[in-house]
């Protein structure tokens, strides 16, 4: 009889997924505080010039010499987008996403979850020429974030609401990914992008070919960052194309098995890029002086567009989602949570932070004061956002069946107590 596949340390990626995003938006939360108090302390002018200051090559004449911003942005958050890319490609093929049952629910509510923050952020823009590019600011969220201020709530949160976050997010992500990819994309180099595709190919290959050794797959997925940033494609689209490619063994119901290199390499840096490259990418891009914040500035088309589109955009696109899906039959509503409940999640997914800010940069590349603008509204919706969805979530009553698991939730652990006292 054949042995059973030895196990990641006895743990699901989506388990350990959720607690590294918990503990990884609170670390996120906490550098963006810092990067705030820093842009409005006498050491601005340091913060900015070590971000901006060239230490590197120019890698390709659109981008000129590197510096510590762009590698951040261009570079570390490629990795980034391959963790996004590896949990997209888990959850369609061996999680909560692998069925088109489903997908339904978080495939409706995060498409509505966009497409409601864009018509909103137009609507408001509206009068202004030139802010139309901005549309995707508020169309997405930050998952590391919200599911940091879930795990403020304790228990009090059911667990369908953090999983219904996460799928929603990770759908959500896959609609950011498409957007960076062709709405930000001007000009197109046709012979790098050739080379890019013919390294996505060589790695499929090796795929197909039965190939399991992660470090063959490396340098490759470095070559295709590379031709990919000369393409005129952000260059952090590489890391979803190289985890597209990235073999997969599926081991539905049970941990992750250590024979897998797509779930060898999100437990390695999953870690990495909560507590890093996270945290760094939010101190780097919400530093924004508020000296002289005042209404007229906040309430200007481009932030009031984004904190409009972040925080009653989203709201209403998934709250609204859900109910029309529950009440025709296409889903379940989520088991052990009240409506009130989903409301506050729905609420949780105005938090657009990382990704807002990212395609902030990307909407407006040669305007820096619209670039600050969009930080505004950013930082204003993800933080209305996210103290609105706290508070409902923490005093809304829970469930009756909520209150059971918690009930022997506790049983449980009061027993392992007295067993480990024996």
């Amino acid at each position: 009889m054949s042995q059973p596949p030895e196990r990641l340390g006895g743990t699901s990626a989506l388990r350990e997924f959720l607690r590294s995003e918990a503990a990884g938006g609170i670390l996120l939360m906490a550098a963006a505080a810092l990067a705030l108090i820093v842009a409005n302390s006498p050491l601005y002018d340091l913060y900015h010039h070590a971000l901006h200051e060239p230490v590197g090559p120019a890698l390709t004449t659109k981008l000129g010499p590197m510096t510590a911003h762009l590698w951040i942005n261009d570079g570390l958050m490629a990795v980034f987008f391959l963790l996004v890319g590896l949990e997209i490609k888990r959850e369609l093929v061996d999680g909560r996403l692998a069925t088109w049952s489903q997908r339904r629910l978080p495939f409706i509510a995060a498409a509505s979850g966009m497409i409601v923050p864009a018509a909103i952020y137009l609507a408001v823009t509206s009068g202004e020429p030139g802010l139309a590019n901005g549309w995707a600011i508020p169309a997405a969220t930050d998952i590391a974030f919200a599911i940091g201020v879930l795990a403020l709530l304790g228990r009090r949160a059911p667990t369908s609401l953090k999983l219904f976050l996460t799928t929603v997010a990770i759908v959500d992500d896959m609609g950011a990914v498409a957007v960076i990819a062709v709405a930000y994309t001007a000009a197109i180099d046709l012979t790098a992008l050739g080379a890019a595709a013919a390294t996505l190919l060589v790695m499929y290959a090796l795929n197909r070919g039965g190939v399991r050794t992660l470090w063959l797959y490396s340098p490759l997925a470095l070559g295709l960052w590379y031709a990919v940033l000369l393409s005129g494609v952000h260059a952090t689209i590489a890391g979803v194309l190289a985890a597209a490619v990235i073999p997969i063994i599926k081991t539905p119901g049970a941990p992750d098995a250590a024979e897998s290199p797509l779930h060898r390499l999100e437990h390695a840096i999953a870690p990495i890029v909560a507590f890093f490259i996270v945290p760094l990418f939010g101190f780097a891009n919400a530093g924004v002086s508020l000296a002289g914040l005042g209404l007229e500035r906040i309430f200007a088309p481009l932030p009031a567009g984004i904190t409009a589109g972040l925080f009653l955009g989203k709201q209403l696109g998934i709250f609204i989602a859900v109910w029309i899906c529950v009440k025709l039959g296409i889903a379940s509503r989520l088991r052990g949570a009240t409506w009130l409940q989903i409301y506050g999640v729905s609420l949780l997914c105005g938090i657009g932070f990382t990704m807002s800010l990212f395609i902030g940069a990307l909407a407006f590349p040669a305007s820096p004061g619209l670039i600050e603008e969009a930080k505004i509204g950013v930082l204003l919706g993800s933080s209305i956002s996210a103290l609105a969805g706290f508070l409902i979530l923490r005093l809304a009553p829970l469930a009756d069946r909520h209150r059971e698991e918690e009930a022997t939730q506790d049983e449980e652990i009061s027993t392992a107590g007295d067993v480990r006292r024996l």
